[in-house]
């Protein structure tokens, strides 16, 4: 089983990644714990979005390389990582702009 990753690490990162890609949507804060905004502009919900992309990506990488040895990071994975952060962020869009208030 040497050189794969334990399976708690590819969960934790894709809950933390289904949260952190929901969370934009489903509260008025900015980042969370920032000034109310009531509607919240779709220009900061992308940007929300966008930053916590990169903290789970960051969190990913601590886990990959406290568990062993880092892959090489090349724009491929970075279109990927971006595609599935997008599509996690489905029900949370879905939730906000297509379901009937």
């Amino acid at each position: 089983m040497t050189g794969l990753v334990p399976a708690w690490a590819v969960v934790c990162v894709l809950l933390a990644a289904f949260v952190a890609a929901n969370l934009p949507f489903f509260n008025e804060r900015l980042f969370v714990v920032g000034p109310r905004r009531d509607p919240k502009p779709v220009a900061w919900r992308v940007v929300e979005l966008l930053a916590y992309a990169g903290l789970v990506a960051v969190l990913g990488r601590l886990l990959e390389s406290h568990l062993g040895r880092v892959s090489p990071l090349r724009w491929e994975f970075v279109a990927v990582w971006l595609c599935v952060f997008l599509t996690l962020a489905f029900p949370g869009f879905v939730w906000r702009h297509l379901r009937k208030h």
